[in-house]
């Protein structure tokens, strides 16, 4: 099957001022893809999310988009909830109308259509019934709807979630990544998802970049997340494990752990 690749980084290396975060590194993100980013903390994960963003320059090499259309390339960002400030008493619904300014322009009022589409991205992430709430007394998984809603809002082809599960309890982070799988199946959006939470991407991306300094990987899920890649990452001794069909990753010689 052809694939259309959408970003392609090639021989980039990546970092701020002189300090280099990544080096030489080359891979393809893909029109469908559901594509994860792993490693460890400080790894460069974020380093690569600005890069995608266009918020950061390559200090070297390429970072290239297609440019076939920008409906193509529109993205729709979701950042870490605890980035998004908290105390302004904005309703729900206005803070998914945020995902519509760049749409709206510069000192113009919605228009009805705008409210509509807000309406329509409530409705995808099943939280209608809160748009006259306010955003700061949401729980933490009402939040992170939020958020996915104010990305639809701008109608983007791509789909980005900085550690979208990040803080949530189980039954949470469950409901979350149910709901992006669905958006990637049912709305046909290409989905870049980071986490440092591997048993959170290992049986949703199809696709994946294990990001670490000195070990740079992307391949297909079995591909890339062995227990021999994991452990020199990591630097400790990893299982991966098939449990009921899916993919369990857990630290060898814990209490529990065979």
């Amino acid at each position: 099957m052809d694939v259309t690749p959408l970003i392609v980084f090639k021989n980039a290396t990546l970092g701020y001022g002189r300090k280099i975060v990544l080096k030489d590194i080359s891979f393809e993100i893909n029109e469908g893809d559901y594509f994860g980013m792993v490693g460890p903390n400080g790894a460069g994960k974020t380093t690569l999310l600005r890069a995608i963003l266009q918020t950061l320059k390559p200090m070297s090499g390429a970072v290239s988009f297609n440019p076939r259309s920008d409906a193509a390339m529109r993205f729709g960002y979701v950042p870490q909830r605890d980035t998004v400030d908290h105390i302004m008493p904005y309703t729900v619904h206005e803070v998914v109308m945020m995902g519509r300014y760049r749409q709206i322009g510069l000192f113009r009022l919605p228009r009805k259509e705008d409210h509509e589409i807000v309406l329509e991205s409530l409705r995808h992430v099943g939280i209608e019934g809160l748009r006259g709430m306010s955003f700061r007394d949401l729980s933490g998984g009402q939040k992170q709807r939020v958020l996915i809603a104010r990305a639809l809002a701008s109608k983007p082809a791509v789909l980005i979630l900085d550690e979208p599960t990040n803080g949530m309890d189980l039954s949470s982070r469950v409901s979350i990544l149910e709901l992006i799988h669905t958006l990637h199946e049912e709305n046909k959006l290409t989905v870049i998802m980071v986490s440092h939470l591997l048993d959170d991407v290992v049986n949703y991306v199809k696709r994946i970049a294990l990001v670490e300094q000195s070990f740079f990987q992307v391949g297909t899920v079995d591909e890339v997340l062995t227990e021999k890649n994991l452990s020199a990452v990591y630097q400790l001794p990893v299982s991966v494990r098939s449990v009921d069909g899916a993919k369990a990753i857990s630290i060898r010689g814990l209490r529990g752990d065979t």
